[in-house]
């Protein structure tokens, strides 16, 4: 017997209907925030904490329903556009590698369905933003060139994307970047958890339901996880100058950093050897502070790391005889400001990385140096004082080779010094 036409159709139609009935799609996202350039997770930040506890706890529920079949699972992870486009793409798969980590070590994960993807610099969700947002300056230009840059992104390389970071800079005299720069580019930096579940009759096989590997109490539940940072990130440092150790000079300095890539620091160095029967004195000491502002892609990504530029301003005293004339910088007793020399300046350096909680910073400071230096001649046990002079000097007045030591909560290099 053969059904009509219409007839097969009508029923083909109701046996769908009455599938979709029993089987509905069910999708469930959970978003967790990062500070800029950082994919360690900190649980004060954003609301991150109550996020990531909400989660577990639909997690842990949604497993108990047999009526919930697993699609597929996926971890996303995302940067604003700002940086290189290299550090924006391992901070992205940084952050969705790290949420990938903390469901991993809750949920026993079925690898054929899981996924792990990264977007680098997320135009598309700054244009969102943008659309979202009526109070963006130049908007209209704004939502135009987003459109291109994402329209073309596919193709893009990097020299290409980074000249579309300098467009979009540049744009209206940097007055939109701006103004995104502190409202929308924070929601920018983040990871998602995303899952997708059938609810009812799975419409094929190989759907499962997630396996708790874990006891789904609340109140111990952040502590398991030592990737998650609840700390407040901060950031300093404690340095010595190899230049001055090398000249036995010890020197030591420590750095603050203020925010809004300005950091403050103060540098210090004092050696007072002799050895009177030969006459021979090898003494200084002395001291700057210093104001620097950060600068360059690395500077955005970390603080304390790439370029900076800053000011300073210190003094010095020292005393030189090597079995013959000396040269005193300083007028001899007074007090600690009479007998030093004077200094200004601007300086220029640029700190690198070499391990996870180690720098290396090179710094030249050109300004003036001024004061009274005394010459003498070793007499004896006398010392007699011939002529003095006062110092006016302009040029190179500080120099460092300094090795950075790291401290704080977040302020660790990436892998490999990076």
């Amino acid at each position: 017997m053969r059904f009509p036409l219409y007839l097969s159709v009508s029923i083909f139609l109701l046996v769908s209907s009455a599938l979709t009935s029993r089987a509905a799609e069910v999708s469930d996202t959970v978003t967790l925030f990062f500070r800029q350039g950082h994919c360690d997770l900190d649980t004060s930040y954003s609301g991150n904490g109550r996020n990531l506890e909400n989660a577990f706890s639909r997690l842990s529920s949604e497993t108990s329903d047999p009526a919930l079949h697993l699609r597929r699972i996926s971890f996303r992870g995302a940067a604003s556009p700002e940086g290189s486009v290299a550090i924006n793409r391992r901070l992205s798969d940084c952050r969705a590698a790290r949420i990938e980590d903390l469901v991993s070590s809750r949920f026993s994960l079925p690898d054929s369905l899981t996924s792990r993807s990264f977007t680098g610099r997320d135009w598309s969700a700054l244009r969102d933003a943008v659309n979202d947002d009526p109070n963006v300056p130049a908007r209209q230009q704004v939502l135009a060139l987003l459109d291109e840059i994402i329209s073309a992104d596919s193709e893009a390389g990097e020299q290409e994307d980074f000249h579309n970071l300098e467009r979009f800079r540049a744009l209206d005299n940097g007055r939109p970047y701006s103004y995104l720069y502190t409202r929308a580019f924070p929601s920018l930096r983040r990871s998602q958890l995303i899952i997708d579940y059938w609810r009812g009759m799975p419409l094929f096989d190989g759907h499962t339901n997630l396996v708790t590997l874990a006891d789904p109490e609340l109140p111990d539940l952040l502590p398991r996880y030592g990737t998650v940072r609840s700390c407040k990130p901060f950031y300093m440092s404690l340095r010595t100058n190899l230049l001055y150790d090398a000249l036995a000079i010890p020197a030591i300095g420590a750095e603050f950093y203020l925010g809004k890539n300005l950091s403050i620091i103060a540098n210090w160095e004092y050696g007072w050897w002799k050895s009177d029967p030969r006459h021979r004195y090898w003494r200084a000491y002395g001291g700057d502070l210093a104001l620097r502002w950060w600068f360059g892609k690395e500077a955005h990504t970390k603080p304390l790391t790439g370029h900076h530029l800053g000011i300073y301003a210190g003094i010095i005293t020292y005393d030189f005889e090597w079995g013959g004339t000396g040269y005193m910088g300083g007028i001899p007793g007074g007090t600690l400001w009479d007998r030093n020399l004077k200094m200004a300046g601007i300086e220029y350096g640029y700190s690198l990385p070499i391990a996870a909680r180690l720098n290396l910073d090179f710094s030249i400071g050109i300004g003036f140096l001024g004061g009274k230096v005394e010459k003498y001649e070793p007499s004896g046990d006398w010392y007699v004082w011939n002529s003095n002079y006062n110092l006016h000097w302009v040029g190179p007045t500080k120099a460092e080779v300094s090795l950075v030591w790291l401290i704080g909560c977040g302020n660790k290099n990436l892998k490999g010094g990076k």
